[in-house]
Formats: C-alpha cells, structure tokens, sequence
C-alpha cells in the first residue's frame, strides 16, 4: 500500500501514514464538535505508522482517555489520539477520495439538523467562484512541498 500524506492549512505540520488506514468514522460526540467547529468529525485510524515530516503537532489533553492534536500556527485540527492509537482528520489528507464515513458513533449526541444537512439547497457553481476573484489562497497546497 502506498502511502498518505496530508497535513495543516498552512504547512507547518505535515504527515505521512506508511500503512493501511481503518474505516473512516464519522462522530457526533460534543467534543469532536468543539474540536473542529462543526456538527461533527471524521477522522481514520492511522493502522500504520505516521510520520510526522515538518513540525508535531501540538496537544490539548481533552479528558483523561485523550488528547487531540492540532496545529499551533493555523490551528488546523488534526488528530485523536488515545492508548489505542492515532485518528487523523480526514480532511487533513492531501487525497480524500476513497475516505468516505464508513460509520457513525455517538449518534445520540448529533445535532438534529446534521441528519439532513445535504438537503441544503446547493448554490451554482459560477456563483462560487464570482465570489472567490482577486482572493490570494495563502494555504499550503494538497502534496508536499
């Protein structure tokens, strides 16, 4: 198996997972909603190893089972991590295809409305990048650099 690189919005923390990754789970618990801000998480078990190829990145010990590693520059949220190994933030991948959710936990805890989030109406593609003219993206590129 190849192996999967990924890493922060602005570059500072890298990786590289040499090895199988598991299912990609999607979780609804409260703290993986603080963590990234969002209705939710998805993230991989890394069954390989990971390498991390710039800077580590820094922890935030979150309960006494776990600590979620994230980027100190960008603050870009990375990972979970307990005794059982190390979960990375699909969307931290440089490659995403190929990682959709494979599971739900903590469902109990789901805001209501995540349940139909893709019935939201999908504004045209030309109106999206109207309004992306003249933006300068300062964030690091999907590959290594």
């Amino acid at each position: 198996m190849t192996a999967r690189t990924g890493g922060c919005q602005c570059g500072a923390v890298r990786f590289r997972v040499n090895g199988p990754l598991g299912r990609p789970v999607l979780c609804h618990c409260r703290m993986c909603q603080k963590q990234f801000a969002a209705p939710f998480s998805l993230l991989v078990v890394a069954k390989g190893s990971v390498e991390w190829t710039r800077e580590p990145p820094a922890h935030f010990q979150s309960s006494d089972k776990a600590q979620r590693g994230f980027c100190a520059k960008c603050g870009t949220p990375l990972t979970f991590e307990t005794e059982h190994g190390v979960e990375l933030a699909v969307g931290s991948f440089d490659d995403r295809e190929g990682l959709a959710p494979q599971l739900q936990v903590n469902h109990a805890d789901r805001i209501s409305w995540a349940e139909n989030i893709s019935d939201a109406p999908i504004r045209p593609a030309h109106k999206d990048l109207a309004n992306q003219e003249g933006i300068v993206s300062r964030q690091h590129p999907d590959h290594d650099t």
